[in-house]
């Protein structure tokens, strides 16, 4: 698949993209990620990417035309995703369905906010990583590619291992995870884990993950944002 990001900051993502899965994965043949500079779509000699809100209030507003003409330029085939924090929040089940598709677009805000007409004229979707605010949608474009990326097919050697990951049924937390060694400063492995007894650890980590995943998302949600 191809992932576009779109950023008035396209070198944050040099170095994560170039590490770890990501880059296995591009190294494969498995995704493209093509990094758009946002000031690239702008005609004056500021490259002015923002300016003042209608209505007056503080802060700058990202302004549409820059998004408009690098997503013309793209002519991209398949979601185009705004990262805001008026978003619904991001799901596996989101990252299921990106990681289908031949082609996704993120759009990274940043600033005080994105012109609204991105969001309901550009955008298929509006995402936010969840209820809390970082200082651009850099942070929650790099999430989102990195969740959808580990899902291509050959992304990672072990399916079984990712197959046990929190979220990856689209409802529970994975169960704890030890190794060795079995004690360490006095704090011992569970002693099923270590037993052999394949049946009765495996319904050991099923108890664990629901216990788990009611105490900590015991807000009735299905997953995590």
């Amino acid at each position: 698949m191809r992932i576009n990001i779109v950023s008035i900051f396209p070198g944050f993502f040099e170095g994560p993209l170039g590490l770890s899965i990501p880059a296995r994965a591009a190294e494969a043949g498995l995704v493209e990620y093509r990094l758009v500079d946002l000031r690239a779509y702008t005609h004056d000699r500021h490259r002015t990417v923002d300016d003042l809100p209608y209505g007056g209030g503080a802060g700058m507003v990202m302004k549409p035309e820059p998004f408009f003409e690098a997503v013309d330029d793209l002519a991209p085939q398949g979601p185009i995703v705004l990262l805001s924090a008026r978003g619904r929040p991001f799901r596996h089940a989101d990252a299921v369905r990106f990681s289908v598709e031949r082609e996704l677009t993120l759009l990274c805000g940043h600033y005080k906010d994105v012109d609204q007409r991105v969001a309901d004229h550009l955008a298929t979707d509006e995402i936010s990583l969840g209820d809390f605010v970082v200082s651009g949608g850099e942070i929650g474009a790099l999430a989102v590619t990195d969740a959808v990326v580990r899902l291509l097919p050959g992304a990672i050697g072990d399916h079984d291992a990712a197959a046990t990951d929190s979220f990856y049924d689209g409802r529970s937390l994975s169960a704890p995870s030890y190794t060795r060694p079995p004690e360490y400063r006095g704090h011992t492995v569970p002693e099923i884990l270590r037993s052999g007894d394949h049946a009765r650890i495996e319904a050991w980590r099923e108890s664990e993950a629901e216990r788990l995943t009611k105490e900590r998302r015991s807000d009735g949600t299905d997953d995590a944002s």
